[in-house]
């Protein structure tokens, strides 16, 4: 058994590009996969603990993984994945999570902007500014090519000068901020909410324009959407099933029928579209076995670090 710890991985991770390519083949591989919806402990203040497996047998790979969140433990959001071999039962890897799970995250994100935005979109907006949203904009990036596009920012403490910052060197960014979400939205044709506690909605039904795409990656603040939106596309209908509205979706699919040509995903560019990437093992797991086949040649244990601490990518 490997030990690999998050510097490994991190030393050894693949490309914002590579990681796009994974999640769809992940997800054009979904219906192959064994993947049980996850398990949740909730407690006061935003606190929780998931239990995530996946069985890939086309990898011949099986495992889990636990993550879980307490805002005030730096970093707070810290993930395990227990990787085994399917056939053999072998336990292969004792992996730190965390980079897998920010860039998964950020890759499932890009590509669901890149399937389903409008043809014209080049307006894209961030809400919460912190390691997922840096991870979705290093992914949408390698695929845009230096395409010239408008980035719109939700001011917050200081955040939004650090985000800035990171992507200074890229020449096709134009920069805008907004103090208000309301704004924010109506100016954009793409919003990336990566905020990760909402106890309101973000803004009214009114200030989500024609061919808008809203991509909720931690969900709350847009359930007003769920009532008007004209699709909603889902990583897996198991994870969303208990949501408030969801029986009352005005249409409901799977994203990977869309990557599968089983659904016809944006048809005009007047459809408002929503997309909730809730985050599924398919990928921990997926992104687990690759990398542990890159470290395959390595000593069989990496010792572990120390201290778990702050990282961004």
């Amino acid at each position: 058994m490997k030990i690999i710890n998050f510097d490994t991985v991190k030393a050894f991770a693949p490309s914002p590009e590579v990681c796009v390519e994974w999640v769809k083949d992940a997800f054009l591989r979904k219906y192959d996969a064994n993947l049980p919806p996850k398990i949740s402990i909730k407690l006061p203040d935003n606190v929780f603990m998931n239990t995530m497996p996946c069985y890939l047998p086309y990898l011949r790979r099986m495992g889990v993984k636990v993550v879980s969140r307490y805002p005030s433990r730096v970093p707070s959001l810290q993930s395990d994945l227990l990787l085994y071999d399917s056939e053999s039962g072998k336990m292969l890897a004792f992996m730190d999570g965390l980079w897998i799970t920010t860039m998964r995250t950020g890759a499932v994100a890009a590509l669901s902007i890149l399937t389903l935005q409008k043809s014209n979109a080049n307006r894209y907006a961030f809400l919460g500014l912190g390691n997922t949203a840096r991870a979705t904009l290093l992914c949408l990036l390698s695929q845009l090519k230096g395409q010239p596009v408008e980035i719109n920012l939700l001011q917050y403490k200081d955040q939004t000068e650090l985000f800035m910052n990171r992507f200074k060197e890229y020449s096709n960014l134009n920069f805008n901020i907004f103090s208000s979400a309301d704004k924010l939205i109506a100016a954009s044709d793409v919003v990336v909410s990566c905020v990760t506690a909402a106890d309101q909605q973000f803004t009214s039904d009114t200030a989500y324009q024609s061919g808008i795409l809203v991509v909720p990656v931690h969900t709350r603040g847009f359930q007003n959407c769920d009532l008007f939106f004209d699709k909603i596309y889902a990583d897996d209908t198991e994870h969303v099933r208990g949501f408030k509205y969801f029986d009352k979706f005005n249409c409901f699919d799977e994203f990977s029928n869309v990557l599968l040509k089983k659904n016809m995903g944006r048809v005009s560019d007047i459809e408002r579209i929503l997309v909730y990437n809730i985050g599924i093992a398919l990928h921990d797991i997926y992104f687990a076995s690759k990398i542990y086949d890159i470290l395959s040649n390595i000593e069989d244990e990496v010792p572990s670090c120390s201290e778990l601490r702050k990282f961004w990518v």
